[in-house]
């Protein structure tokens, strides 16, 4: 097919920014290429978008896919409007064949090319970032500030993140080489060789509800820009982030010469499941799913014709030992509990506090002071209901209101959760979190806090000292696995056996966090987010083993 987009032109535009990206990786310093002010997009921006987005609603999104047997879609804001559009429901045994048909010449095409073409679909994405902030925030539930920079700017960071490494990985090997083995007085042996990243097949990307584009970016590019053809499957209640970017991605594979076919949208019907049916199947040979423990667990165990990446639950925990700022670690806690509702799998959960009390700046407070004034904190923090909205968003769904609705249960209630109505959208379901007093002394194999409990939750765990603490730290993430970890210590043997456990464990860790850097955040380009190595997660956004394992090199050696 005829490209109206050429490597030469790509390469003039873009790979200056692969080159940053590389860079990028290489320093872990701080850099995007995507602006978080919603201004930097320019002045109409904002308004556009806006209507891009309203124009959407009620609407058929033809994809021009093969295999296409009806359509489907059923989308309600957490906010409360419908969404109305529908998107192709597809025959597999039609779609995945036209999907295999194009991945030979996008092999051939190399890395760099396909580097620079998963670039220009990133900068379009990013042009219509206010568009897409909507399309996640009425998704997820996340309020709008949340979805313009989670959903944009920095779901882009991850995946630009993941095609510089992806570039990495695949240019190690030349491509040729000449090879002369010398052989004394005869003549020496000699071949020409080639080598060439080859894909691994079909990439099947399992989209999730809280951060469609943040947490589906990083496979879906990695796969391809390592050569394979990559099919999406939204969260039902999570469809049109991930079908924009299907429809960006078609449209410049096919400007670029390529077959759009290369990147395509499964969108199940109401009850339908075909994630299971999809991830089965023989063709499908790389998978990447956020979600949870129990489906993630059943892909690792029964899809074993594929790559399986995953990311799935932990019990998130902060060490409280001491802290020689008081005010600015319940400040940055209070922030941390209560962003979007605790709907991150950053978010901490377990707050660990000796139950004599810490050392502070203001001197020393016990457990119960360090409770109660945490929860001043939180309220504080949330007493104004356009703040708390703005921080807040909405509740993704019923099972994260019914969780927070049973917590008040599991013990002593030092933070009660309350009602905010937000006057824009009245049907959402806002709620402040909720705070539970437990103690760790009870030995009780169920405890709440000894597994996750996803939504505004959190548990002051009172234990016997900070080494209790530790092993507690230790055994959760040994056996729960955690995405993060947090400890405020101003004893530096306290610091280094936090460390300890973090190193043997595989959990990153944040370490006296008191200022605008929040334990549930990460930076592309610099931060790990995840290990892959407790059972939180398989696989780290973003390092060298998230991309190296989705090709392989194929050598072909000819007589010199």
């Amino acid at each position: 097919m005829a490209a109206e987009l050429t490597v030469p032109q790509l390469s003039a535009k873009h790979r200056p920014t692969l080159d940053q990206a590389l860079s990028a990786i290489r320093s872990r310093a701080y850099w995007s290429p995507h602006p978080e002010h919603p201004k930097a997009y320019g002045e109409t921006a904002p308004a556009d978008g806006l209507a891009a987005f309203e124009a959407l609603r009620g609407t058929r999104l033809d994809l021009g896919q093969p295999g296409t047997d009806g359509w489907t879609g059923a989308e309600v804001s957490p906010f409360g409007p419908e969404l109305g559009v529908e998107y192709p429901h597809v025959d597999p045994d039609v779609l995945l064949p036209a999907m295999k048909a194009g991945m030979g010449a996008w092999r051939d095409a190399g890395p760099e090319a396909r580097a620079l073409v998963c670039i220009e679909i990133l900068a379009r994405i990013s042009a219509r970032t206010h568009e897409f902030a909507h399309a996640v925030m009425h998704t997820s539930g996340q309020a709008f500030m949340m979805a313009f920079q989670a959903g944009g700017p920095h779901a882009q960071d991850r995946g630009l993140e993941a095609v510089a490494y992806a570039y990495e990985e695949q240019t190690r090997v030349p491509g040729q080489a000449d090879w002369s083995k010398p052989q004394g007085k005869k003549d020496p042996l000699e071949l020409g060789k080639t080598f060439t990243a080859v894909p691994r097949g079909i990439a099947l990307m399992i989209g999730c509800n809280t951060f469609p584009t943040w947490n589906g970016y990083p496979g879906l590019f990695a796969s391809l820009a390592t050569g394979n053809a990559v099919l999406v499957k939204p969260h039902p209640r999570a469809v049109l982030p991930l079908a924009l970017t299907v429809q960006v991605a078609r449209e410049v594979l096919a400007e670029a010469g390529f077959d759009p076919n290369l990147v395509a949208l499964a969108v199940e019907r109401p009850g339908e499941g075909i994630a299971k049916t999809l991830a089965v199947r023989p063709e499908i040979k790389l998978i990447d799913y956020t979600g949870s423990t129990e489906f993630g667990d059943w892909l690792e165990a029964n899809a074993r014709q594929a790559q399986v990446y995953t990311e799935k639950a932990g019990v998130n925990t902060v060490v409280l030992d001491s802290t020689d700022n008081y005010k600015g670690m319940l400040s940055n806690l209070a922030f941390s509990l209560s962003l979007y509702s605790g709907q991150m799998c950053t978010t901490p959960q377990n707050l660990l506090i000796p139950r004599d009390g810490i050392a502070t700046d203001a001197g020393h407070k016990t457990y119960d002071e360090v409770v109660a004034d945490l929860a001043a904190s939180v309220g504080g923090l949330l007493g104004d209901d356009a703040r708390a909205n703005a921080l807040l968003g909405a509740l993704v769904n019923p099972d994260v209101k019914a969780r927070l609705e049973a917590a008040t249960a599991l013990g002593e209630v030092a933070l009660a959760s309350r009602e905010v109505v937000n006057p824009e959208f009245p049907d959402a379901v806002v709620r402040t979190p909720v705070m539970v007093k437990l103690d760790a002394a009870k030995a009780d194999p169920e405890a709440p806090y000894l597994s996750e409990c996803f939504g505004p939750v959190s548990f002051a765990v009172a234990v016997d000292t900070t080494a209790d603490a530790l092993d507690l730290l230790r055994r959760t993430v040994r056996e729960k696995g955690a995405m993060t970890v947090g400890a405020y210590t101003t004893s530096p043997d306290t610091e280094r056996a936090v460390e300890e456990v973090c190193l043997e464990e595989s959990a990153q860790l944040s370490l006296n966090l008191t200022g605008g850097v929040f334990v549930n955040q990460t930076a592309a380009f610099s931060d790990f987010h995840g290990s892959g190595g407790n059972p939180a997660a398989n696989a780290a956004l973003c390092d060298g083993a998230f991309v190296a394992n989705r090709f392989r090199v194929v050598e072909v050696r000819r007589q010199a």
